[in-house]
């Protein structure tokens, strides 16, 4: 009975929080298509800003390939041994995605850095073609993916790699013009630079967001001290410790803690008050042990006679 009700509220607190499958489909052939295109027209102009904006779109592909295969198994329903399902599976791609992208980032400054140096001929007719192209089929992507801008990590991931693919493109276009215009090689590789220092922004972003949720830090939006005093001002509640808040995943927070009541009738009230509380600051998952102080000081779970299922663990969504 148990298992059935932790699978039901699992599937609560996920429901709209699942990866557009549809749009990511279609942006991973997109991008993958013109991943080619790119590959060819940046090794037949001489562009490093090309090739550079075509390894990058190769991230691409894994990274959404990647947050695809992981949302179809965050899918999955919760059993006995994985409580929360696979929802944790959409952050390690985050994980994957922002590590990928300083990756890729480095890799172009590293040879922007050379070309400087050692300038190379570039057809810059067709580097601005290809350039061109570039930036149409990356509006035509960021356009299919603008709501999931400010959905699930993973989803989020998928906006920036194509926001940045995007961001690529108009500096590719813009040193295409330039060398097509002047014959300034140099604008190449400092286009790509310029490119690689934008795409760490949001990769950095990233990384630190995921890091925080796998190590179940307090989410930014939520403050301890105003978790406690929302707890303490419950009636019925005369103290709170072991205290904890973090994000399961993306929109889920989960908070559990301990609670010390007088007696044992405050009981189903003061887990509805807190459940209550906890509401207004967008924690939705609360896990509350309640505890009763005896004469001696010592502390002991409540064990309500006439309500078992209200004994120590209050679980409530």
């Amino acid at each position: 009975m148990a298992s059935t009700r932790t699978r039901a509220d699992c599937a609560h607190l996920t429901q709209g929080l699942t990866t557009p499958l549809p749009r990511l489909w279609a942006v991973l052939g997109l991008t993958g298509t013109f991943m080619v295109i790119e590959i060819v027209g940046g090794w037949l102009s001489g562009s490093l800003a090309l090739l550079a904006d075509a390894a990058h779109m190769l991230t691409d592909v894994g990274a959404l390939g990647l947050t695809l295969l992981t949302a179809w198994i965050a899918r999955r329903p919760a059993n006995d041994s994985k409580t929360f399902g696979y929802l944790r599976w959409e952050i390690l791609a985050a994980l994957v995605n922002g590590a990928a992208l300083f990756g890729i980032a480095g890799w172009v400054v590293l040879e922007a850095v050379q070309r400087i140096g050692h300038p190379h001929p570039i057809r810059s007719g067709l580097f601005l073609t290809v350039a061109a192209a570039g930036l149409v089929v990356n509006l035509v992507s960021l356009l299919l993916l603008h709501g999931t801008r400010s959905g699930s990590l993973n989803a989020r991931g998928a906006y920036l790699h194509v926001m940045s693919d995007a961001l690529g493109s108009v500096g590719a276009l813009g040193a295409a013009a330039i060398i097509w215009s002047t014959g300034w090689t140099a604008a190449d590789p400092i286009a790509s630079i310029a490119l690689s220092l934008l795409i760490l922004i949001g990769a950095w972003r990233l990384l630190r967001e995921s890091t925080d949720i796998l190590l179940e830090s307090v989410p930014g939006h939520v403050s301890m001290p105003e978790v406690q005093q929302r707890i303490l001002a419950v009636p019925g509640v005369l103290a709170v410790h072991d205290l904890h808040v973090w994000t399961v995943v993306t929109g889920v927070v989960a908070m559990s803690g301990h609670a010390v009541v007088p007696d044992l009738d405050a009981h189903p009230g003061v887990l509805d008050g807190i459940r209550g509380e906890m509401a207004r600051l967008g924690i939705g998952h609360v896990t509350i042990q309640l505890e009763i102080e005896d004469e001696c000081g010592a502390l002991r779970e409540v064990a309500h006679p006439r309500h078992p299922e209200h004994g120590h663990l209050g679980h409530r969504h």
